[in-house]
């Protein structure tokens, strides 16, 4: 990025590092509205919070919000962003095939979307 903005790029390189970024602002600002929507209902949400992997229900949608949130702020700002999308790809993995396993595809289609 430093070279993209400072040398500037070879078109091709500057097309892709473009189309790279607003894809990766746009998928983080769509997840991050979902954990958003979680830290305010935090009270409504811990109550009937799915607890998949035996932590609770409290401390698993502290971690969803970790993940939806926080990680999504990282990919938004391109800082480690590789590291950033493990938290998400086991959240949204853990909603498809756990939370919402036995659900029909229109149920779980969101989470397996993103």
């Amino acid at each position: 990025m430093f070279k993209f903005f400072v040398q500037g790029a070879p078109l091709k390189e500057q097309g892709t590092s473009i189309a790279l970024l607003l894809f990766r602002v746009f998928a983080g600002v769509l997840i991050m509205t979902h954990g958003w929507a979680k830290i305010q209902n935090f009270e409504t949400f811990s109550q009937g919070f799915a607890d998949p992997i035996g932590l609770g229900t409290q401390f698993s949608l502290i971690l969803a919000i970790g993940a939806e949130f926080v990680a999504a702020i990282f990919l938004i700002l391109g800082l480690l962003s590789r590291l950033a999308v493990l938290p998400l790809m086991f959240t949204m993995g853990v909603a498809v095939f756990v939370v919402h396993g036995a659900d029909p595809l229109g149920v779980k289609e969101m989470a397996l979307l993103y």
